[in-house]
Order: structure tokens, then sequence, then C-alpha cells
């Protein structure tokens, strides 16, 4: 099993920075976490790592969106 460190999220298609690859794997794998999984699999990857493992390989598109300040 290949381990993913945050220096593996950033690149080109991948995440600006550290910070926010993390963030961007942490709510996809919140995500994830709602649909339902086969629990007869018991090798699954966690949803942490499948998350990891999908925005090292660009096939996550995200959008970020900027905080509104409070007047």
């Amino acid at each position: 099993m290949r381990v993913f460190t945050p220096s593996d999220l950033v690149g080109v298609s991948k995440a600006p920075n550290k910070y926010l690859g993390v963030l961007i794997a942490a709510k996809h794998a919140r995500v994830l976490n709602e649909f339902p999984r086969d629990r007869s699999s018991t090798r699954e990857k966690k949803l942490t790592t499948r998350s990891m493992e999908e925005l090292a390989t660009g096939s996550i598109v995200y959008r970020v969106v900027p905080r509104r300040r409070a007047e």
C-alpha cells in the first residue's frame, strides 16, 4: 500500500499547496462516507487514503470559494 504525504498532493492539476490539498482530501472523504459501502470487503482502503489517491491522480475536480467578510 502506498503512503501519501501532503507533498504528493501538490501539483499543476492537483492542489496549489499542501494545506489546501489536505482540506480537499478530507472533505472528499466525508462525501465518500455518505455513500453505502460493501461490508463484505475487508481489504477496502480507508476513505482518507482513497480520497488522497484520487487527488494525487487529479481525478477530483474542486473549486475554491472565497469567504465573505463579516460587515
